[in-house]
């Protein structure tokens, strides 16, 4: 409401001095035909403002240098027609149709690499490509919110960049009919807010995008390609994905595998059975990591807390499986053994 005012306010103020003119310019133009072509130039430059308002600023500022660099050019390729025996009036003819193009090949160019255009562009001029250090995260990993206890310990360094097309999707998941996939998104969301809120990270939002690429995941890659950035993710299948496109891939399972403490057979641990297994007998466990114990037997102690003993680990792509025994069937087994 209030920009419409001041537009408002803006044309009676073209009216105006539309009118102060005329009555400076005398019988030239009357004071009517003053205020209307007032009034005209304001409407101009309204509907110019509002036009600019679905640009990005990225895009004005490339064609405005565009057009600089473009009349700079006419200038200095039509300085020795000064020197031609020619009439002033084809000299200045010349002068202008040069301009003209060089000032729109300025525009159009300035626009169009005005939209390729970043702040990290700016930082390489400056820092050198070495020291630019851009990761993207993906959606997976910013709803599965161990990054930010990761950023907390400050071993990230660098920009972390969100695209906003990621924000589409957390957006758009924070707003589905399903109750699961709301409280994903908002976790999302407030994983995002709090990653923002570190003072020793620098969060950037970038509203690159590729319209013609509709998977999330896909131009993700092609961002990150485009950037020479990682990507941070847990998701399996992006990680082998852009691995093959030549993208290096920052997966905090293999981070989580790489600091887990290790299971070695033999040992024992307590742990609550919540369901059966895929094989007859087995009960499922996990740890509070998420790991995956397969209890043999187990099945008879669902939903009760027992002590099992390893006799096993797998390491998957997926993660890390262990697979266990009921103790006490082991020291029956002994038992039985000794006599």
């Amino acid at each position: 409401m209030g920009l419409i005012i001041i537009r408002l306010l803006f044309l009676f103020l073209g009216a105006l001095t539309g009118y102060y003119v005329a009555t400076q310019l005398g019988d030239q133009v009357s004071k009517t035909e003053g205020m209307v072509i007032g009034f005209g130039v304001a409407v101009f430059i309204v509907l110019t403002e509002i036009m600019f308002r679905r640009v990005s600023l990225k895009v004005i500022i490339g064609g405005i240098l565009g057009f600089i660099v473009g009349l700079f050019s006419a200038n200095i390729i039509a300085s020795p027609l000064k020197l031609v025996p020619l009439e002033r009036s084809i000299v200045n003819f010349i002068v202008l149709l040069l301009n003209a193009f060089f000032g729109y090949l300025g525009v159009t160019i300035g626009v169009r690499e005005g939209e390729r255009f970043h702040l990290a562009d700016i930082r390489k001029l400056f820092k050198g490509v070495s020291d630019e250090n851009i990761k993207i995260m993906d959606t997976s990993v910013i709803i599965d919110g161990r990054i930010a206890d990761v950023c907390e310990t400050e071993f990230l360094d660098g920009t972390i960049l969100i695209p906003h097309f990621i924000l589409q999707e957390l957006q758009h998941i924070a707003d589905s009919s399903d109750s699961l996939k709301r409280a994903r998104g908002r976790r999302g969301l407030d994983i995002l807010h709090r990653i923002q809120k570190m003072n020793h990270m620098e969060v950037r939002i970038t509203e690159d995008d590729f319209p013609k690429i509709r998977e999330v995941d896909s131009k993700l890659i092609a961002l990150a390609k485009k950037l020479g950035a990682k990507v941070i993710t847990n998701d399996f299948n992006l990680n082998k994905v852009a691995e093959l496109q030549g993208v290096k891939v920052l997966n905090i399972n293999d981070l989580s595998n790489a600091v887990k403490p290790v299971a070695l057979p033999g040992e024992s641990m307590r742990v609550f059975v919540l369901k059966e297994g895929k094989e007859p007998g087995q009960g499922v466990a996990y740890l509070d990591d998420g790991t995956m114990i397969v209890v043999e037997n187990g099945r008879r102690h669902i939903n009760k807390n027992i002590e099992v003993v390893v006799t096993s680990v797998l390491q998957t792509a997926a993660g890390r499986m262990i697979f266990t025994r009921l103790k006490e069937d082991m020291e029956n087994e002994y038992q039985a053994a000794g006599k």
